[in-house]
């Protein structure tokens, strides 16, 4: 049965025992062997569906990416249903909806986390030397995080009727990096109380880059 599954489903399942294998001992322990031995299957089905343990990787990063950016559309979503919250106060309150709604993935997944941070931190060491495809992992990721981003901050301003002062590109870019910060002083303290005042201080300083609407 499980030589019989389709190309696609296939692909999924050996990069999601990769990913297992990450988290569980860091991608460095991600071997074809090990992939192999986790999905149960034999080094050819692995070798048929990956020519080199580099697309494997890339494969990996795409997923991650995929995931994050899910995770990020479903918290960032959830400020349509406030659609009476005005003005400043009210955009704080919107900003604030969203990230909090980030902290029971984040809380709940710290291996899948910090896979992130070690996916990409690779990429960018390996960029000169690794495919064009493979470098990019990087690239994607925030370029997928910028676009959520973009559209949950443009929502906010439309529900609460104001206007940012600035390119909202600039500010989604201050705000991702800011939310990145926080999330790596998680993984490294576990300070559940410190990563909540450190997302309020966030919403302040995304907040203050707006002006209400005459």
């Amino acid at each position: 049965m499980l030589n019989r599954l389709p190309a696609d489903e296939r692909r999924a399942q050996l990069v999601e025992s990769a990913l297992t294998i990450a988290e569980q001992r860091g991608v460095a322990s991600v071997t074809v062997r090990a992939v192999a031995e986790e999905a149960g299957v034999s080094l050819g089905v692995v070798h048929y569906c990956f020519e080199s343990k580099e697309e494997l990787l890339a494969a990996m990063g795409e997923s991650l990416v995929q995931q994050l950016s899910e995770s990020m559309r479903q918290a960032f979503g959830e400020v349509k249903h406030a659609p009476d919250l005005r003005g400043l106060a009210g955009l704080q309150e919107l900003l604030h909806i969203g990230l909090s709604q980030m902290l029971p993935t984040i809380v709940g997944t710290p291996d899948r986390q910090l896979l992130t941070y070690e996916i990409t931190a690779q990429a960018l060491r390996h960029r000169a030397s690794a495919g064009e495809h493979s470098a990019d992992i990087a690239g994607q990721q925030y370029r997928k995080m910028d676009n959520e981003a973009i559209e949950f901050l443009s929502a906010c301003a439309e529900i609460a009727e104001v206007r940012w002062k600035t390119p909202v590109e600039e500010i989604a870019r201050l705000g991702l990096a800011l939310v990145d910060g926080v999330v790596l002083r998680w993984l490294v303290d576990r300070d559940r109380e410190g990563m909540i005042a450190a997302f309020d201080e966030t919403v302040r300083v995304i907040a203050a880059k707006a002006v209400e609407l005459p």
